[in-house]
């Protein structure tokens, strides 16, 4: 196409968008915020997605319903995400020192704190998705209003991206609520708290007048005090479980791909452990930069995800996935028995026995070979994000520890010294480490319309005397 000549390009003049779409020229010719205002907002949002952080995060592991356990993991994930964007976003704004660390006013301090300590999950449902979030959303919307949209484009974008997943998490805690959140829970004088200090700090971004003080703390007059207790609802039965080695029927090339499925789901689904110990390391793990953070939100939240493909699996082929014992063994020993670093140190032993030719490559081929194409889905995206995960422990395990080395050997002896207490827990009465597999190997073949294959049904290998790399432990624990 030949260029056009000035008297073709006049008749384009005021048809076309101006300014790359995205004001028209009477609204980029506002003022709108200045620098030192945009950033004291921005500030303020990060600090909001700085809290909804730890506030997810902090309640993922005691928190029993499998749902919500899961909404929190991704909703602390994508905050993370946000606050990485927003610390970028302010360094551009010739704002050396950041001051990113700094609380913009002791009302959002105690906002945030009192739905941090929440006392119950309706009162933290309704404290994050009917006060904090919308407020937040509000915050950001007035941005976009009052900022010059061309001058501060890059803040434009960035508020709009928010604003996409924060409609998410509003619409996804708008359902919590509606089931769990009750008329009292709404009207208690705590309701009235959160919207005095989002009034007295000016609103949360700070546009209206701050009072200069906090009202007076209500459920976080004593300080928050982190539960590392990894909690289930009734759908999970017998958590002491350890009948079953799914790992052992895997890796035995007797038994074909089909039933080899049903323990991969089973392994998938109980990935709901990682979660509960994660939120234990990111919560008390301090001093890191904000990367570090980010990155292990996103290892938690993809183990969240796992354990969801692991369910819609099941209900894929038709099986009731609450007939297998889905544990929390490994999540509350290391979160009762070991230290953040010794939690990571097992977290990266583990990850690093999936990167074999015999770890994550298997358990795709299997599900290629099982003739399940969900199976093969489930299998290729969990075995992409694993070698993430890897480079996440190289990333940020491996310096605290000196060398690769060094970081395998303490990862074997961390896991090693909480395994197995197979003989305690029965002992104590907590499990009889009943045989789930049949029930669940049954119901599959009447799903498929086989007949059971007798040797599949026999199997019942449990982990009394090995851990799920199949290495030897001692038994008499």
């Amino acid at each position: 196409m030949s260029a056009s000549s000035p008297e073709q390009s006049s008749s384009f003049v005021g048809r076309l968008p101006t300014l790359a779409g995205l004001a028209t020229l009477e609204e980029a010719a506002r003022p709108g915020l200045s620098i030192e205002q945009a950033v004291a907002r921005l500030k303020r949002y990060h600090y909001a997605f700085l809290r909804l952080h730890e506030i997810f995060n902090a309640r993922i592991t005691a928190e029993p319903i499998y749902e919500l356990k899961t909404g929190f993991s991704h909703h602390a994930y994508l905050c993370s995400e946000h606050v990485q964007a927003l610390r970028s976003r302010v360094a551009e704004m010739r704002e050396p020192p950041l001051g990113l660390e700094d609380i913009p006013d002791p009302a959002l301090q105690v906002f945030f704190d009192e739905i941090l300590s929440a006392p119950t999950t309706a009162a933290l449902l309704f404290g994050l998705y009917e006060k904090a979030v919308p407020a937040l959303q509000e915050a950001l919307e007035r941005h976009l209003s009052d900022t010059n949209r061309l001058a501060d484009a890059p803040s434009v974008r960035l508020c709009r991206f928010a604003l996409l997943e924060l409609a998410d998490m509003a619409a996804f805690g708008k359902q919590c609520c509606d089931v769990l959140v009750d008329a009292e829970t709404r009207h208690a004088p705590w309701a009235k708290l959160l919207d005095d200090c989002l009034a007295a700090g000016g609103r949360l971004d700070g546009s209206g007048q701050s009072a200069g003080q906090a009202p007076a703390r209500l459920h976080s007059r004593t300080p928050y005090a982190f539960d590392r207790i990894p909690r289930r609802d009734e759908r999970f039965q017998d958590l002491h479980n350890q009948g079953v080695n799914p790992e052992a029927f895997l890796y035995n090339p007797d038994f074909p791909p089909e039933p080899k499925t049903l323990m991969m789901l089973f392994k998938r689904l109980r990935e709901i452990d990682v979660p509960e110990m994660m939120a234990s390391i990111i919560h008390e793990t301090r001093g890191q930069p904000w990367e570090y953070y980010r990155d292990m939100s996103r290892q938690l939240w993809d183990e969240a995800r796992h354990a969801m493909m692991g369910e819609v699996g099941f209900v894929a082929l038709g099986i009731d996935w609450t007939r297998a014992r889905i544990t929390h063994t490994w999540s509350y020993r290391l979160n009762t028995e070991c230290t953040p670093l010794e939690r990571h140190a097992v977290l990266y032993f583990i990850e690093q026995g999936l990167m074999t030719r015999t770890g994550k490559r298997f358990e795709w081929e299997v599900g290629v070979q099982s003739g399940i194409p969900l199976m093969a889905t489930i299998q290729d995206y969990d075995w992409a994000d694993e070698v993430l995960h890897a480079s996440i422990g190289r990333e940020w395990y491996i310096p605290q520890i000196g060398d690769r080395k060094k970081a395998l050997d303490y990862g074997d002896a961390c896991w090693s010294r909480i395994l197995s207490n197979w003989a305690t827990v029965r002992d104590q009465g907590l499990t009889a480490h009943a045989n789930w597999w049949p029930a669940v190997y049954r119901q599959a073949c009447e799903k498929w319309r086989v007949e059971p294959d007798p040797k599949v049904l026999a199997y019942s290998e449990t982990y009394e005397g090995t851990r799920a790399d199949l290495k030897a432990v001692s038994a008499s624990a």
